[in-house]
């Protein structure tokens, strides 16, 4: 059972997150282009390829460090959803540009940052 709670409250750290930082970037930024979503979804990419690398092939810790911190957090913070509902959104606007955009970069940064995030954690 305690698996359950720690992933919940890995989960409503991460939500809190993703709404505090979504908010101040679009605030200060605004804009057609969903940028606070991009953004929580990149940084959550290099995390999660932090996390894994040192959770995995580093550290010795407890399992429930990885289902409060990856499941939990990362699982609450990224915006997989929110940033397909935004593209459908920017589509239906009349901005196929601007959602093809967000589709190619969100993928392309995402893979980078969770790459630069396993190759920042494996170094010696």
């Amino acid at each position: 059972m305690d698996r359950y709670l720690v992933v919940m409250l890995g989960a409503a750290v991460g939500g809190l997150a993703r709404y505090v930082a979504g908010t101040a970037i679009m605030e200060k930024y605004g804009g057609a282009f969903p940028l606070g979503t991009v953004v929580i979804n990149v940084t959550g990419s290099f995390l999660i390829g932090v996390l894994m690398t040192l959770l995995t092939e580093r550290w010795q810790t407890h399992p429930n460090w990885r289902l409060f911190l990856v499941v939990g957090v990362l699982g609450g913070y990224t915006t997989f959803s929110s940033f397909e509902y935004e593209t459908l959104q920017t589509m239906r606007r009349g901005g196929p540009g601007i959602a093809l955009l967000n589709v190619v970069g969100s993928v392309a940064l995402g893979y980078a940052a969770v790459w630069l995030g396993a190759w920042v954690a494996g170094r010696s």
